[in-house]
């Protein structure tokens, strides 16, 4: 990778003398930044809870206790996080074009995870009160109570997916940082003084 290899700029030097000679290269090892955001276990996470997330749905739709306009998009938005996490992982290797599809894929992510957060809250606003019916239609105390119990699940269920995307929201922004900085799509690359000691000539 040519904007890896260590360049050394002259005429930069703050001081030189036929003894001592200031530089300025490249950081050959800025790749590594990369690595100390753990890329590994937080794409994990990214896949394993919006893999969650995408079980919840599935399940509140097949049971008819959920919106088909709601959850579309927060499947689809889950799907791209877990594509997210998944090119994150990849990025471990530090190869740039790779890294480059991290950058865009957690960009890509926060969007998603800030669009489940709405979802939800939307879903949170609409949830249809089942229990009504049961008050309405049966006179059986035992399952009402069933059935509020029942809603109470629904929305403790709804709270801990807006924690969810939250965590999701954050690791996608952690991650797209240390991409930007390894890329150097944000700020230029940082370079390291290097002291060269000359020896001075032998004089016979």
């Amino acid at each position: 990778m040519e904007d890896e290899a260590a360049v050394v700029e002259e005429g930069i030097s703050p001081a030189q003398s036929p003894l001592v000679a200031v530089s300025f290269q490249r950081n050959v090892h800025r790749n590594k930044k990369y690595l100390e955001a753990e890329p590994k276990a937080l794409g994990i996470t990214q896949i394993g809870l919006s893999l969650f997330q995408i079980i919840c749905v599935g399940v509140f739709l097949s049971k008819g206790l959920s919106f088909v306009t709601t959850d579309i998009p927060l499947l689809i938005s889950s799907i791209l996080v877990i594509i997210a996490g998944s090119v994150a992982v990849a990025a471990q290797n530090l190869h740039l074009p790779t890294l480059r599809a991290c950058l865009g894929m957690q960009v890509v992510a926060s969007g998603a995870s800030l669009l489940n957060m709405i979802c939800i809250l939307i879903k949170m606003d609409h949830t249809p009160s089942f229990c009504w019916n049961y008050y309405y239609h049966n006179a059986t105390v035992h399952w009402g109570e069933i059935c509020h119990q029942i809603e109470s699940i629904h929305s403790h269920i709804h709270a801990e997916g807006i924690v969810i995307e939250a965590a999701l929201l954050a690791i996608s922004i952690t991650l797209a940082a240390y991409s930007c900085k390894v890329i150097n799509c944000c700020s230029p690359a940082s370079k390291m003084p290097v002291i060269t000691v000359q020896a001075p000539p032998v004089q016979h």
